[in-house]
């Protein structure tokens, strides 16, 4: 009963939270911690695959714009319907429009799935500048296709996407993706992906099939890019593919490289740092982000293993290390 403590408070507390903060905060404040937990799971998703097995993926914006644009499509083609007809048998709104949301979510985080394994199982083979370039084709291959595709709106972007997303299925999907990340970097699965990211001669010389667990991180961490992206959405309710450039990727890294690659800890903080920091810098203006760009550069300058290296929180709490023993 224990383990189902934990999981049962958590969804207490985020439809506690779900009512209450839409009254008390601005809905300016809303909306940023709103991205900061979009951006807490892409960071993680990112970490599963730049951190956890050593590649470099910059990409995932790609991954984002597949799964926010095919759950979009999804919802205004059927989902708005299937859900106006669950509300007519008399289910509640909330409850029918959840179930769509949450069936556009896996139809978009299974498209990003596809194209992370169609992209993966290739150009995992290559490893440093290559992968890099790979992915960053990729990336820029989608949002080049959206943008010219007149069914999914081209440069007009996509509006009059459903609101169904709000801080209870943010906040969820960002609990769920740490927790699966947690469990595995705590499995023997995750030591082999750590193996890889060490040595990966080494790893394949003791029998690990390398391939096959970059390829596993790599279609994961897309498809929760993908979810990420339905989220984005369903919230903000207009898509544009703007929002998904090269930019988007590199912000992405950032958090992953500033929190600790390979630390999950690291990259929820700075998910949370990386997107309130520009906010409160807008009252420089002008400077904004020259001094953010500045402050990035003098963190990596003093801790270029990042705030918390390899290390987790509760051990770092307590001195221990963790994976490499990084500080």
């Amino acid at each position: 009963m224990k383990r189902f403590l934990a999981p049962a408070i958590t969804l207490v507390a985020l439809l506690a939270l779900n009512q209450s903060l839409p009254r008390f905060l601005n809905p300016y404040y809303f909306q940023v911690l709103i991205l900061v937990g979009i951006n807490i799971t892409l960071a993680v998703s990112l970490n599963l695959v730049n951190g956890f097995t050593g590649q470099f993926s910059i990409g995932h914006a790609g991954f984002m714009a597949a799964g926010a644009y095919g759950s979009a499509m999804f919802t205004m083609t059927f989902g708005q319907k299937i859900a106006a007809a669950m509300i007519a048998a008399h289910l509640p709104p909330v409850v029918a429009q959840g179930a769509m949301l949450l069936a556009s979510l896996l139809l978009g985080g299974g498209l990003a799935a596809i194209f992370g394994y169609l992209v993966g199982l290739p150009s995992l083979r290559l490893r440093g500048d290559y992968l890099a370039i790979v992915t960053l084709g990729f990336g820029e291959i989608i949002r080049v296709i959206i943008l010219n595709v007149d069914a999914v709106g081209g440069a007009r972007g996509l509006p009059g996407i459903p609101q169904w997303a709000n801080f209870f299925w943010v906040f969820l999907v960002a609990a769920i993706v740490i927790g699966l990340a947690v469990n595995l970097a705590n499995s023997t699965h995750g030591r082999a992906l750590f193996a890889i990211r060490d040595d990966e001669i080494a790893a394949e010389a003791l029998g690990v099939d390398t391939t096959a667990y970059k390829v596993t991180a790599f279609v994961l961490g897309s498809f929760f890019a993908g979810v990420a992206g339905g989220l984005f959405a369903h919230y903000l309710s207009y898509l544009n593919p703007s929002t998904f450039t090269f930019l988007k990727s590199i912000e992405v890294i950032a958090m992953v490289v500033l929190g600790g690659m390979g630390s999950i800890t690291g990259s929820v903080l700075a998910a949370i740092v990386l997107t309130l920091l520009p906010e409160a810098l807008r009252a420089v203006k002008d400077y904004r982000m020259v001094l953010y760009a500045l402050m990035l550069i003098i963190l990596m300058i003093t801790r270029p293993q990042g705030l918390m290296g390899t290390r987790e929180l509760s051990w770092a709490l307590f001195g221990g290390r963790r994976r490499g023993g990084s500080k």
